[in-house]
């Protein structure tokens, strides 16, 4: 038996709705055609031979059979149709001079089949088992059929009805693994979008830090090399160490990106920075010649990756952003303050050396990285501080 063309999942069928007969769907599959003319054959046969019979007896029969093809198109007709012809001619079959031989509904057998197969709203799926359950009754007990013929009606009846059940159930197995299988993909490529972002804002953060800070250093050196040599070396080794730092954070954001092993391995080796190295981040900003100060208030506890890396980065992007916009001469104080459940980094440029108001990338990966970890993020233009609060209190 092949199964109805049903409606997707998650749609409310309704007779009126997902089986309306279709004014010239004729067009049937090769399948519904050879099953129709199978039914016809073993339905209308019966009824012909080896005896003539009269015409209402033919058109019963073919009432009863030849409209299953057509049950893909609209199932609950079909079945008023083929169900009504199949009670007419059980009624009726005893007025013939010759009883048929070896007569079974299958043209029913088929509907109750494609019936139960079938997605439809709870509602109508009881009303038409009420029905098809009094169309049983009425078409044995009304006769007075024997007992033989109660069983095997009714145990073809069962039979159809389970398989349609069971094909039903396979289907909704189906569509439940295609959804599943749909969900992990939809959760695979927002997971590859998190990183790819995570990506691209480390590599922002490292190369506009730590080129701003050689910029910065390179442009003091020509000033000092000659006046001042001691310091014209101070200037180039921090040059040298910022470059290093840098290639040595590049190789963290380059490893999570190709996934080889000996990447791996060095990320291993090296510490991902975190708040333990803001100190660090704050003394080659003074080298830069930034005059930066760095205090902590409260007891330092332990801090989820998400947020250790957060408050990092969201210090080293302001301090960033000190160096390339600060008017010359202005102070810049760098505050970590665990206050409850929470870490609030603030770094407050008191020369207000802003962006012009305008959010470029750095400070949109700043209100990103606050927010992924579960943190807010709040900038003061005026004298442009920078506060982020974040939580300290779960795991990453």
């Amino acid at each position: 038996m092949s199964e109805a063309r049903l409606p997707p999942r998650g749609e409310a069928a309704t007779a009126a709705g997902a089986y309306r007969l279709r004014v010239g769907a004729v067009r049937v599959s090769r399948g519904d055609a050879a099953l129709g003319a199978a039914v016809t054959l073993l339905t209308v046969g019966p009824a012909l031979v080896p005896y003539p019979r009269p015409w209402w007896a033919l058109a019963l029969t073919v009432l009863a059979s030849v409209p299953v093809v057509w049950r893909r198109v609209a199932l609950l007709p079909v079945c008023v149709l083929v169900g009504g012809a199949t009670i007419a001619f059980a009624l009726t079959y005893k007025l013939l001079a010759h009883v048929p031989l070896l007569l079974l509904p299958y043209g029913s057998l088929v509907c109750v089949y494609t019936f139960a197969a079938a997605t439809m709203s709870t509602a109508w799926r009881v009303g038409a088992s009420i029905a098809l359950a009094v169309g049983l009754i009425v078409s044995l007990a009304l006769p007075g059929e024997d007992f033989e013929t109660y069983r095997y009606v009714i145990s073809a009846t069962i039979a159809a009805y389970a398989l349609g059940v069971g094909q039903r159930a396979r289907r909704t197995q189906r569509w439940a693994e295609e959804e599943r299988a749909r969900r992990l993909a939809e959760e695979r490529a927002s997971a590859v979008r998190r990183e790819r972002t995570r990506i691209a804002r480390d590599m922002h953060d490292v190369v506009t830090h730590s080129v701003g800070l050689m910029v910065v250093q390179a442009e003091a050196g020509p000033l000092v090399v000659r006046s001042d040599p001691a310091r014209a070396e101070a200037v180039f080794d921090t040059i040298a160490s910022t470059g290093r730092d840098a290639i040595g954070q590049l190789r963290h954001v380059l490893g999570a990106l190709h996934g080889r092993q000996e990447e791996a391995a060095d990320r291993n080796r090296e510490p991902r920075p975190g708040i333990d190295a803001v100190p660090g981040l704050v003394e080659r900003a003074r080298r830069a010649g930034l005059d930066v100060a760095l205090e902590r208030r409260g007891t330092p506890r332990e801090s989820p990756v998400g947020v250790d890396a957060a408050a990092y980065r969201i210090v080293q992007e302001s301090l960033t952003n000190a160096l390339r916009h600060a008017p010359k001469g202005s102070a810049v104080r760098v505050l970590l303050d665990w206050a409850g459940d929470a870490l609030v980094v603030r770094v407050a440029d008191t020369g207000g050396g802003g962006t012009g108001g305008e959010e470029g990338h750095g400070i949109l990966g700043m209100r990103e990285r606050a927010r992924d970890c579960g943190g807010t993020l709040e900038i003061d233009p005026r004298g442009f501080t920078v506060t982020a609060t974040l939580p300290v209190g779960g795991a990453s």
